[in-house]
């Protein structure tokens, strides 16, 4: 039923986002019957562990002309230009959500927007809802890079508010509906090669425990292997180059890196966070690879870093993180941030090395060319390193003075 808000009728093309699952199938029947326009699909290939090839098929049976179908792998894109920069700054939101989903949706939103100029096309949709993150990281991206751009969020207009409404739609025009899809889904999923998400239904009440069965990236850690196993991660200017000595593309070496962890039951995570649209909500994560990842970086930095500058850094990255998480990848505040970031990184190159036993992630050895741990320095015993214990008597006096005079001025008030 065409919507009689005039603005509708001013869409003549637009790019939607497009899993070929049944919520974005409906929704690219809704554009056409809504906004009576041309609908252009973009399918990515994020490493999400899909065959893709169906959502080109799905498209073209719901009367996609073909050369408006584009399906694109972007692993090595959605690594090398977002992940990577992202784990220089060891980012994790609130303490612990390592932003698997959250990275993911600026490049998306990059690719629709490049797609749109392509074609000529004056509108991007989305398939998020209306009490999410993702809208507002889509939107965002969107307006960042394309300022004049239409956008459709269908979960915020149509009036398919239940299940019931959606298959019925579906129906109406003929979508194909997969059997598992009829009823209500027992939780919502998200996966691209840093991690699989999981949220809502079964989740929705966080005093409950996860059910096994909503794990997919990971071995219950119970179940994982007796015997650690030991790997070394090779780094060049703060991004991980090497896993065992061999040298690997980005993408495959965090592919690889999952499977490592998904064996040992590495990189699971119950997290109730505070969604950037006001509530909050119990979701788990599983980032194999990344925890991993994280793990090796702090203990390559650990030995390359200055203290001023390690330290910055970890007052920076909340920040940063937050940011991720909100939606501004391309605001100019994350873009300093991710100068001072890269600046810092120069140096950080070496190799480290992990034991990875039943979930748990060790550093247990670095070393670097770059290193600034000096033994000579550091050790109990006499070093070859000039160093006058007797300075630090002067440094103490010096860093104690104000400590000092605040205890005298209590003594001469008596508080």
């Amino acid at each position: 039923m065409p919507a009689s808000n005039p603005e509708t009728r001013e869409v003549r093309k637009v790019v939607l986002a497009y899993s070929g699952g049944l919520d974005t199938s409906i929704i690219l029947k809704w554009l056409q019957t809504t906004y009576r326009c041309e609908v252009v699909t973009f399918t990515a290939d994020l490493g999400q562990g899909e065959e893709l090839e169906p959502a080109r098929k799905k498209a073209l049976l719901l009367g996609i002309n073909p050369e408006n179908i584009f399906v694109e792998d972007l692993r090595e894109e959605f690594v090398r230009d977002y992940v990577f920069p992202m784990f220089r700054a060891n980012a994790l939101y609130e303490g612990q959500y390592l932003l698997g989903t959250s990275i993911a949706r600026p490049l998306i939103a990059k690719r629709q927007i490049d797609i749109a100029e392509k074609v000529g096309a004056d509108a991007v949709a989305h398939g998020a809802t209306g009490k999410g993150n993702d809208q507002v990281r889509f939107e965002l991206s969107y307006y960042a890079l394309k300022p004049d751009v239409k956008v459709i969020a269908p979960w915020r207009e149509w009036e398919l508010r239940s299940r019931e409404a959606l298959i019925a739609f579906a129906e109406q025009h003929q979508i194909p509906i997969a059997r598992d899809k009829r009823g209500e889904a027992p939780f919502s999923v998200d996966a691209n090669l840093l991690h699989a998400s999981s949220e809502g239904k079964v989740l929705e009440d966080p005093a409950l425990e996860v059910p096994q069965y909503v794990y997919s990236r990971t071995l219950d850690p119970e179940n994982a292997p007796d015997v650690p196993a030991s790997i070394a991660i090779d780094f060049e200017g703060g991004d991980a180059v090497a896993l065992d000595g061999k040298r690997l593309s980005p993408a495959a070496l965090l592919a690889q890196l999952n499977e490592l962890g998904r064996a040992h039951g590495i990189g699971r995570l119950d997290l109730v966070e505070n969604r950037f649209v006001g509530m909050k909500s119990r979701g788990m994560y599983e980032t194999p690879g990344g925890t991993i990842l994280i793990a090796a970086h702090r203990g390559i930095e650990s030995i390359t870093l200055d203290r001023g500058a390690a330290h910055l850094k970890d007052e920076l990255m909340p920040k940063y993180a937050e940011l991720i998480y909100n939606g501004f990848w391309f605001a100019p505040e994350r873009e300093m941030l991710q100068a001072a970031i890269d600046h810092s990184q120069q140096l950080v190159t070496g190799t480290v090395r992990l034991k990875l036993y039943k979930g748990s992630v060790a550093v247990v050895g670095r070393s670097s060319p770059c290193s600034l741990y000096d033994q000579e320095l550091v050790t109990f015993e006499e070093g070859k390193v000039a160093y006058d214990q007797r300075d630090a008597a002067g440094f103490i006096k010096l860093n104690a003075l104000r400590l000092r005079t605040l205890a005298q001025r209590r003594r001469k008030l008596k508080l």
